[in-house]
């Protein structure tokens, strides 16, 4: 049986990308792209699908680079599309990068953004296959940094600074765990509906901040046939819950600081 294993990293391995010769300028850009995410979809999920015309030094035409989360996924799809003309009359040419990937990128693992960590979910396990909870989201300004100097346009300079620490649970495999984060911003202060705005973005901001630091303790195993498996990994970048009442121990880079203690005050 073959088995793949996906993280929510960005991929930056060449051995997940395809390059695609010889479209034809039958369709426009827009469709060519539709076309084309219609077919490599089918053999996982794209983390980047770029459609660009062809130099002028070149036949009227298109090509294409497609990057996957997963190599054998990657691998599978040039296997099944090249030499075959999928949306056109004259056949495609798909190839896998040979370009070795630098020692700097393969040792880099920089989390996906929000908006891909939940793509790459859903992908896999569904919408109903994960669920996040905030354990506890508050505002961590200290009271001398309320008020600041004069800013521009006449307002005070602010800072504000917001906590979130929220778990991540996939119940149908039942594993779980916990992301932190912190987020700040210094801004001029021109009324309440500045202030009130700041804090909704803030709070909005750290959410998924959090929820990305969660996903990046997140392996999943494809089994084939559909299958998924939820792994979590006890790394030290995870926050660690300490016995401290009210305080929350974070080791993680990717967090504001990559050392701290996350206040987070009861009620």
């Amino acid at each position: 049986m073959e088995v793949d294993f996906l993280e929510f990293v960005v991929p930056v391995e060449n051995n997940k990308t395809l390059f695609v010769w010889d479209i034809q300028p039958s369709l426009t850009e827009a469709e060519i792209y539709d076309r084309l995410c219609g077919v490599f979809s089918s053999f996982g999920p794209l983390y980047l699908l770029k459609v660009s015309p062809n130099s002028p030094l070149h036949p009227p035409g298109f090509s294409a680079l497609v990057k996957f989360y997963s190599a054998a996924q990657a691998s599978k799809a040039q296997r099944h599309t090249d030499g075959g003309s999928l949306f056109q009359s004259a056949p495609l040419k798909v190839r896998l990068s040979t370009k070795q990937t630098p020692h700097f990128l393969c040792d880099s693992r920089r989390p996906l953004s929000h908006a891909r960590c939940l793509e790459l979910a859903n992908y896999c396990l569904g919408f109903n296959g994960w669920t996040s909870d905030i354990i506890t989201l508050k505002e961590l300004t200290n009271e001398e940094e309320e008020d600041g100097g004069e800013g521009e346009e006449g307002g005070l300079r602010r800072r504000l600074r917001f906590g979130c620490l929220l778990q991540l649970s996939f119940p149908r495999h039942r594993q779980t765990t916990r992301g932190a984060a912190v987020v700040e911003d210094t801004f001029t202060c021109t009324g309440p509906d500045v202030l009130l705005q700041k804090r909704c973005f803030l709070q909005k901001r750290v959410r998924e901040k959090a929820l990305v630091q969660a996903f990046t303790t997140v392996l999943l195993i494809l089994l084939g046939h559909g299958k998924v498996m939820v792994e979590v990994r006890q790394t030290s970048d995870q926050c660690v819950p300490e016995q401290t009442e009210g305080v929350i121990q974070v080791n993680s880079p990717v967090c504001v600081y990559n050392l701290f203690y996350l206040y987070l005050y009861s009620n």
